[in-house]
Order: structure tokens, then sequence, then C-alpha cells
């Protein structure tokens, strides 16, 4: 029995990440007479954490655009190239790092290049035609064969093979456990499958999938299910075996940060039943990926944006009148600039845009920290063991690795580059976050090993070079009543036509498709008025 293909840390991470947790900085430990390379890196946090002392310069320079965007994540430069592609050029957007892409950014060493965040994107549904065309446009669509399905470029999907999981002391083939299992788990894990194919093409009297992507086209008639515990609803439907409740633990987790205990039934169930696998039906296995992860689809929209943004740009204050004025301080340049607009889109996370809106302080929405680790092994680790594109350990608290060179055609790979996953998935958010930041280097080194170490007991031996990333608020989490929640209704509005918002934490899922709609759909409705 094989699940949907959503087993994905893969998306979690379309967001502009305004407060991280520390400046790089390198770190070398001895190591049986060799030099290990630690390395940890994090958003801009100091200059972001300027937003709560506000001590900026005066403006020197005045810029006028007719729209300005905030935020170079994936929502913001989805909103710009639906400007661009509807004939407006009036437009400017402001990026508080020295790069675009939010969570869907990349490192590079002299082996490989990399995620820093998101690393794939799946195979939408037939009904989501605008992401189609942005594939089109991608030149991962390539058109469709003479039986009427989708020709999607081989480079850019994953090759054989896509996942294993370590269970019982040895690979297998798939992340749903299998060896020696009794009947009883076999059954459950047969029933919670069927029953997610019955949710999967489950209906309401108008047409509308009780769950889509993306959410906004979802019918009302499940939103019972966001009320209770998704833990609480398999316990009703006497789902109980370890192994089936670790699988959706971990898949939960994978994509929200959160487990089964904290997330809504309607997030745990949409996890499976949102991809409908109705489009590259021939393709369902398998998923676009990249060893720079999203970034790819970053520089796709880059372009749309050229000679238009701003990197290490601030906003620190507003004022909406006429028009709006909107501060900003280039770190570059270590001035202020004022930049009057027509309107703004915010494309940023909620606990960012409180500072401009105090009123809008919303105390519901939770972030999930997060914690990537990149090893550089020897060319011989893993043996005659053929490493998948993703590799995952039964029982352990991380999500993992991905080998990051897994499509990397040559026969020649050199050293091996992996990255590890780790959500924080607590009850206190804010707990997990500040032990997250107090972690040192060695801390981490012990973490991400002994972990690692169940699988591969002798990496140690193999390990070169370890770069960790810390992401402070890397996620919103889909708990009870964030997705339908009167509080992300109210998120979603506009303040008098003029300042509008766009972020996955107002879908209350961090996916790329969510992204991708949310900055659409905003630069939609600017366009309208």
């Amino acid at each position: 029995m094989k699940p949907n293909k959503n087993f994905s840390r893969k998306d979690f991470l379309k967001t502009l990440f305004w407060a991280g947790l520390l400046l790089p900085f390198l770190q070398y430990c001895e190591k049986k007479g060799k030099s290990l390379l630690l390395k940890i890196t994090g958003t801009n946090h100091i200059l972001g954490h300027q937003l709560w002392a506000k001590n900026f310069p005066k403006f020197s320079e005045e810029i006028k655009t007719k729209y300005l965007i905030v935020g170079g994540g994936i929502s913001g430069l989805s909103a710009a190239r639906y400007l661009k592609q509807s004939g407006e050029e009036d437009f400017l957007l402001l990026e508080l790092e020295n790069h675009l892409g939010g969570n869907s950014s990349n490192g590079e060493n002299k082996f490989s290049k990399f995620p820093l965040g998101a690393h794939y994107l799946p195979i939408p549904n037939k009904e989501d035609k605008e992401i189609i065309e942005f594939l089109r446009e991608c030149k991962m669509y390539l058109g469709d064969d003479e039986k009427g399905l989708p020709i999607l470029d081989d480079y850019q999907l994953t090759f054989p093979k896509e996942e294993r999981l370590f269970f019982r002391n040895s690979w297998q083939n798939d992340l749903v456990p299998q060896k020696g299992i009794s009947d009883e788990t076999k059954e459950e894990i047969e029933r919670f499958f069927k029953l997610m194919e019955d949710f999967r093409a489950k209906k309401d009297t108008s047409g509308k999938y009780w769950f889509n992507i993306p959410l906004y086209q979802s019918s009302d008639e499940g939103k019972y299910l966001e009320q209770i515990l998704f833990k609480d609803w398999l316990q009703q439907n006497h789902f109980k075996s370890k192994e089936l409740l670790w699988l959706l633990d971990y898949s939960c987790k994978d994509d929200y940060g959160l487990g089964i205990s904290y997330v809504s039934a309607w997030a745990g169930i949409h996890y499976f039943a949102g991809r409908k696998n109705n489009w590259a039906t021939n393709r369902s296995e398998q998923v676009f990926t990249w060893p720079e992860g999203n970034a790819r689809l970053v520089k796709h929209f880059s372009k749309y944006t050229e000679g238009k943004n701003f990197a290490k740009h601030l906003v620190y204050d507003l004022k909406i009148s006429e028009n709006v004025e909107v501060f900003a301080y280039d770190d570059s340049r270590k001035i202020s600039k004022k930049i009057i607009a027509e309107m703004v889109l915010f494309a940023t996370p909620q606990f960012v845009n409180r500072h401009f809106f105090p009123d809008r302080n919303f105390q519901k929405f939770q972030y999930v920290p997060w914690l990537l680790a990149t090893l550089t092994l020897k060319n011989d680790f893993g043996g005659d063991e053929e490493l998948a594109w993703d590799n995952v350990i039964y029982g352990a608290e991380g999500l993992g690795y991905i080998y990051d060179q897994h499509q990397n055609v040559s026969q020649n790979l050199g050293e091996k580059v992996i990255t590890y996953y780790r959500s924080f998935s607590e009850s206190d958010l804010k707990k997990a976050r500040q032990k997250l930041y107090y972690l040192k280097e060695s801390d981490l080194k012990k973490m991400v090993l002994d972990e690692l170490k169940i699988a591969h007991p002798l990496i140690e031996d193999y390990l070169l070079e370890i770069e960790f990333h810390k992401l402070g608020h890397a996620m919103i989490a889909p708990v009870p009543n964030q997705i339908f929640g009167k509080e992300t209704e109210n998120a979603r509005n506009n303040i008098a036509g003029k300042i509008f918002f766009a972020h996955t934490d107002l879908s209350g899922i961090s996916i790329f498709e969510e992204a991708f709609h949310q900055g659409r759909n905003a630069a939609k409705e600017m366009l309208k008025i």
C-alpha cells in the first residue's frame, strides 16, 4: 500500500523571514587530526530586529511608484509576475535579505548547491490552471503526448529511488512501514488510505472539493474538522497502531512542522486529500526538485523584478493618506528612503505586519521553528547502498535527510552532500524558538549526528563539513481554528483599498501553491481597484 505522494518536508517554507536567529559565523573543531568545518547561518535578524527600536536616520531620498510590494518571498514574487504579465510596469519590490526567495533560498559549496528551506514542488491538480501555466513557462511542462498526458521534463523530476525508510535496522523502499508489521496494522493502514481516497474525491452539492489546493477553492462542508485535533479524530476513528500513527505524525511534521497532537483534523486530512493525482497520472510517484531546491523557481520569478527590486531594505514605518508613504532603511547605503505608492502589498507574515498595524496584532498565528543541517561527506559514504532522494529514519525526532545531488546525471559526483531537516514540534513554540536559538554548534552537531547514527553508525568517519541553518519563524502552524478562524479571515482584509496582504499564513498551510495564489490573487485585487 503506497500513500498519496505528499511526503514532503519540502514545502515548508514560502515565508519571508524577518526574524531570524544568528549572524553567520564559522568555527573549526578537531576531529581525528582533521579540521571539521562547522558553520551556522540564519536570516538577517540584526536588521529585522531594528523594527523594535526604529532608530533610523531621517529619509534622504524620495521615490514614487504606483504599486509597492514588501517582501520578496514566493507570494511577493508571484504578485510581481502577475502585475508584469498584466502590463503593469510601475511597481517596486523591497526585500530585507540580500537575495530574493524567502524560504526558497539556497546555499552552495564546491560539491553541490543545497536548499536552505523549501526544496520541491509536487505535481499539481489538473484544475490548477495557473500553476500548470507557470510550469509551462518554466519549461517543466513541455506539452501533451498523443494520449493527452502532460510531458514533463525528466531532468527536473525525482529520479529513482525517490524515498526510503530505515525501519527495524534496515532500509526499505517507500515510507510506509512494512517489515514485520502485524495484520491488524496492515488493515489499519489500508483502511486509513481508503478513507483518504474517499476524502480526496469528496465534493459538495455545488461540485466543490471538500479539500482542495489552493485552499480558498475548498468547500465549507468539511470545516467542522478544523475544530478538533487530528490525534483526536484518529482516535475517534479507531486508528491506534504505532506504525501508522508514526507515519501520520511524520507526515504532518513534514508539511506543517507540528505533529498529530497539535494540527487540526482538517489539516491532517488535507495533507492526503488535497492533491488529486489527476493531471500527470503517470507521474504520481514523482515531484519536481533540484539541488538548490525551490530557489530554482525563484530564478524563474526574478526576471519579472529585474530593475525593480531593492534588496537589504527594511520597511520600518508608513503613513496612509491620499497615497501611502512607506519609510524604508537601505542597509547597503545606510540611508532611509520615503517611497510614495498608490497601493502597497505586504507579502510578509503577521508577526511582521503588527509593527505597522497595531490593531491587527493577531495572537493566534503560531510559527514553527526549524533546523536544517547540510553535511558534506566523503564520496564513499553509504557504501553499496544507494542513497534515495528522501531518506527517513523511523522513530526519529527529525525528518531524515535529502540527497542534494540526487538529480546529478554525472557519473563522478565527488563528495556527497545531504541536508537534514528537523522541526520543533512542541506545544510552546516560543520556548521551542528560544531552545533553538541557544543551541550552540557543538549541541547542534551532537543532535544531528546522534540521530543519523541510527541508520549510519559510522557517519562521523565520513564527515567533512556541516552547515547549520536556523529558521526561527519558518512556517505557520495549522492548529485548530487557524485556517478558517475569524482572526485569519480578518487578517486577509485590505485596508481602505490601499494596503493589501498576501502570505501563506493567511492560508494556514505553508506550501508553494498557497504562496503562489496568495500573491497572484492580491495583485489581481489591486488592479481591480
